[in-house]
């Protein structure tokens, strides 16, 4: 399904025009117009799913799988010195267009990017209880 409102839609249908680095029956690639680094890219699936939630797990599969082939094929032409793989669910885990869609960030020593989070200090007591949660 497609949403028509949805500007990722748009995109991967090929109704907005995009810098395309790749395309199937099922995804497009294109660079991000606001790139965080150089060959900043994104995969977006053609059909319409708001978030991981709602993708099929085969599709997101198949994503994730499309995400390792595109990003060695970037890191090998942009000869970067790592990758972010990054795929933000929710406007509090900072999704900002609810289209499912992976970031392919490639990184370069001093490139000025901040990919990262603070680590919290934890009991182990509270790890028991996180954990019984999620298990039971």
């Amino acid at each position: 399904m497609i949403n028509t409102n949805c500007i990722f839609c748009k995109i991967a249908e090929g109704e907005i025009p995009s810098k395309t680095i790749y395309e199937d029956e099922k995804f497009r690639v294109i660079l991000d117009l606001g790139p965080a680094t150089k060959g900043h890219a994104l995969i977006l699936p053609k059909q319409h799913y708001a978030n991981i939630f709602e993708i099929p797990e085969k599709e997101v599969g198949e994503a994730f799988i499309l995400a390792k082939k595109i990003a060695g094929i970037i890191k090998e032409k942009l000869n970067c010195d790592g990758f972010n793989i990054i795929q933000n669910n929710e406007k509090t885990a900072g999704q900002t267009v609810f289209h499912f869609h992976i970031h392919l960030i490639p990184r370069y020593f001093d490139d000025g990017q901040k990919i990262n989070w603070q680590s919290q200090d934890v009991m182990q007591e509270e790890l028991e209880e996180v954990k019984a949660q999620i298990i039971n």
